[in-house]
């Protein structure tokens, strides 16, 4: 019956091993993690075009919940960068940011997006994830940093700067009204900025954000900035979540599912390479499809109690496992917490300026930019860099939902180029110690038979790759006008379907009829079986390995011209007559 409650209510598995000494260590963490979610959760939801207070209760009951469903012990849910900006960019468009329209929109969007990812969970498509690669998410963050960074330019210099969307339009904006910039913002959001990044320096432990809100705020009473015309946030009201209700209006629903697809993409790949990076850590196993449902359940209940769009965070989850969390109740530690924190705390919002708002939000960029992944991304080769420079093309020009898209389509593009193009790899025998080993001649420039030719085939063979190993073939057959005898080392392909086969024997006739004879050896147990079952022409001669197939063919080989030859590769050679050679 346990087994059976855990199946749904994973925390079955770690609540039984709580004791007091990993409550004290969940406290320590959860106090961390509260003092650090409060300068991020009101900066994320300025950024998502959300009233702070919002970003407050996206650390709270989204928090709990995907604590309590997920499978990590050590992630911790909440708003994040990326999806506060996808967010802004989708909703923005249909109603004026901070509006009560614009934030039922939110909740709505997060509603459909946590429905997507429960669903992905409950039909354990866990693996989905892997589509979107590091390389898209890289230039994804990449771009969005980028974006932020502009967002944030005329909070900086105290502008209202509007917004096009379109980026050059935007940046041309703000360059034409710099010379009204104030100097007290600027001096505010940089000291901010500044503070932030010396914090981080001396120790990242400490709650750098917060730090430079407060010095921030000083510098504003020293200067007067508020009567200089300096913005501020104004007082957090953030008690309990309060309860919500997202709209149910199928047409603007239908309008906002583009963008709660990216949501929930984004959320998951987030979250799961999260919890990936700090299960390494911890030596612990993660589960994508419970993950999915964690987020999914979060998100899904989360909207009810004013919350939008949420997923796992890298700095918070870092710090929850740095500061020696035990178990998931370090995050629901948080969460309580920080609902007494602001309730003490809120107030001095008041005092807090915008442009230190922006300051933060200008660190959130700067971190946001991973230059050593982009430059091992960039050396990678094999499509990667390609990858990274559309999807973060793609996040500058186009709607962000579209450049996750982009960047994933890509992606499988080249997967699919790669998998379609299996390549034959020649093959010849070398001694080694003594050992016959059939090696890839390429790499000792080894002599091959004039008779047999020995080609290993890497990939899989199905309807996409079999034109193009069939035009390979037929290549080296051509190159090749001596060796009347082709071996198909089998042991690289992983898969082969009908028209795979289909090509194998086909090709086997027309070979025939041309005077060449071909031959398989080393086939997976799998593939074997598969040709079988196909029954898609006459058996082709297929040998248990190489050693087998070398044996039965070298019989077969044109005797007058062996008895010329002077390579003698391979052993069975020795036995034949002809000059005096030693098998190399």
């Amino acid at each position: 019956m346990k087994t059976g409650i855990a199946a749904f209510f994973p925390f079955m598995h770690w609540l039984p091993g709580v004791t007091a000494r990993t409550l004290r260590a969940d406290l320590l963490a959860g106090l961390t993690g509260a003092i650090i979610v409060l300068p991020q959760g009101v900066a994320f939801a300025t950024l998502a075009g959300l009233p702070p207070e919002y970003g407050i209760y996206t650390a709270v009951v989204p928090a709990i919940i995907a604590a309590l469903f997920g499978s990590s012990m050590h992630l911790v849910s909440g708003p994040t960068t990326a999806i506060s900006l996808v967010i802004f960019s989708n909703v923005s468009t249909l109603a004026p940011a901070g509006t009560p329209d614009y934030i039922c929109l939110v909740l709505s969007l997060t509603l459909m997006a946590g429905l997507i990812q429960l669903a992905l969970g409950l039909a354990r498509l866990g693996s989905v994830v892997n589509f979107v690669s590091h390389s898209v998410l890289t230039g994804f963050t990449t771009g969005a940093a980028i974006l932020i960074a502009s967002s944030q330019l005329g909070g900086f210099a105290g502008l209202s700067v509007p917004r096009s969307g379109f980026l050059p339009r935007d940046m041309a904006t703000f360059v034409s009204m710099l010379p009204q910039a104030s100097w007290h913002a600027v001096a505010i959001a940089a000291v901010t900025f500044v503070t932030a990044l010396l914090v981080r320096r001396v120790d990242k432990r400490l709650p750098a954000m917060l730090i430079a809100m407060a010095a921030g705020g000083l510098l504003c009473l020293v200067i007067d900035g508020a009567a200089n015309g300096v913005r501020m946030v104004g007082a957090l009201h953030a008690g309990l979540p309060p309860f919500s209700v997202p709209v149910f209006d199928p047409e603007r629903l239908g309008i906002l599912m583009p963008g709660a697809l990216a949501v929930a993409m984004l959320g998951l790949a987030e979250a799961v390479s999260i919890a990936r990076s700090v299960g390494a850590l911890s030596h612990q196993r993660i589960d994508n499809n419970r993950e999915f449902i964690g987020q999914g359940l979060s998100n899904m209940v989360g909207c009810f109690f004013s919350a939008y769009a949420s997923s796992g965070s890298f700095t918070r989850t870092g710090v929850n496992y740095a500061t020696g969390a035990r178990t998931p109740l370090s995050a629901i530690f948080a969460a309580v917490l920080l609902v007494g924190m602001v309730s003490v705390m809120g107030g001095l919002a008041a005092y807090l300026p915008l442009p230190a708002m922006a300051g933060v939000i200008m660190l959130v960029a700067w971190n946001l930019i991973d230059i050593e992944h982009i430059r091992r991304i960039m050396s990678a080769g094999s499509g990667e860099p390609l990858v990274f420079a559309v999807t973060l093309l793609s996040t500058l020009t186009v709607k962000l939902e579209f450049a996750l898209i982009a960047g994933v389509a890509l992606s499988l593009l080249i997967y699919l180029h790669r998998t379609m193009h299996p390549h034959f790899m020649p093959m010849a025998p070398v001694l080694i110690d003594g050992m016959r080993h059939i090696i890839r001649q390429e790499n000792r420039n080894l002599p091959e038979c004039p008779q047999l030719k020995i080609l290993r085939l890497d990939g899989s063979l199905f309807f996409g790759a079999a034109e193009h190993v069939a035009e390979e073939l037929e290549n080296i057959v051509a190159a090749n006008p001596g060796q009347n005898h082709i071996l198909i080392v089998a042991s690289g392909i992983n898969f082969i379907d009908y028209s795979g086969c289909e090509t194998i024997f086909e090709e086997r006739k027309l070979l025939q009829a041309a005077g060449v004879r071909l031959y398989m050896c080393s086939a997976n147990p799998g593939v074997r079986a598969a040709m079988e079952r196909l029954q898609c022409g006459p058996i082709i001669p297929i040998y248990e390995d190489k050693a087998e197939a070398i044996a039965t063919i070298t019989p077969q080989l044109d005797m007058n011209r062996c008895a010329v030859c002077r390579l003698r590769v391979f052993h069975e050679c020795a036995g034949l007559p002809g000059p005096e050679m030693t098998a190399e």
